[in-house]
C-alpha cells in the first residue's frame, strides 16, 4: 500500500487515491468540497493532550514521535481500520499542519510504513 502525504491546503488530485484526513481537528477555513476526503480518521490523530504539548516545537519532534508511536500501539485497531480503508490502493493522509516535515501525518506515515513499530529509531 503505497502512502503519500498531503497538506490539506494543497489541490487534490485523482493520484491522490484514498484521501484519508487524519487530524483530530477539520482545517481551519477548508470545506468538505474542497478536500475530496475519502475517510476522516480524526481518533487515529494524537491525543488533545499530546497535540498540544507537542505545539509543533521541531525541538519536540522525537519524543513526540516516540509518543504518538505509543498511542497508535495501544490503538491497534485504529491502525488496522486505516490499513483496511486504503487496501492496496495508494492512500494519501491529508494533514493541516504548516510543517511538512514535522506533524502527524509524516509520524503515522512512518509508523505504518515500520510495520507498527512502537519503537521510532527502529528501521524499516
Amino acid at each position: 500500500m503505497p502512502i503519500m502525504l498531503k497538506r490539506a491546503y494543497a489541490v487534490p488530485q485523482d493520484e491522490d487515491g484514498f484521501r484519508i484526513l487524519v487530524d483530530r481537528l477539520w482545517p481551519r477555513g477548508l470545506g468538505k468540497e474542497h478536500l475530496r476526503l475519502d475517510a476522516w480518521l480524526k481518533e487515529i490523530a494524537p491525543s488533545d493532550n499530546l497535540r498540544q504539548w507537542f505545539g509543533h516545537d521541531p525541538e519536540k519532534w522525537d519524543e513526540f514521535k516516540r509518543r504518538y508511536f505509543e498511542e497508535l500501539g495501544n490503538n491497534r485497531e485504529l491502525v488496522e481500520d486505516l490499513r483496511a480503508k486504503g487496501g492496496t490502493a495508494r492512500i494519501t493522509l491529508v494533514y493541516g499542519a504548516r510543517d511538512e516535515k514535522r506533524n502527524n501525518a509524516v509520524a503515522l506515515r512512518e509508523y505504518l510504513l515500520k510495520g507498527g513499530s512502537a519503537d521510532p529509531r527502529k528501521s524499516g
